[in-house]
């Protein structure tokens, strides 16, 4: 199935070569784990701060059982501080 991946700020860096700036689309199995997603892109848990589907949060409690829908968009941020 296909899903999109947006990753940003500092975890752009872990995207594959493309031509969108901080977005993928991909080809995953069918009712991939969010969790196994995240793990795929050498996130590490501490690193996905603020993971939304769809627009929606995802608290990191329900990360392990959430499956991924074909045409989801998956966003995450890391943790931010700023002034």
């Amino acid at each position: 199935m296909n899903v999109s991946i947006e990753l940003y700020a500092s975890l752009m860096k872990h995207l594959p070569p493309g031509k969108s700036r901080f977005r993928r689309d991909l080809k995953v199995d069918d009712g991939l784990i969010l969790n196994r997603l995240i793990e795929q892109f050498h996130i590490k848990p501490e690193e996905a701060h603020l993971v939304l589907i769809n627009g929606h949060y995802i608290d990191a409690e329900e990360r392990d059982d959430r499956k991924l829908a074909a045409g989801d968009v998956v966003s995450i941020w890391p943790p931010v501080a700023g002034g």
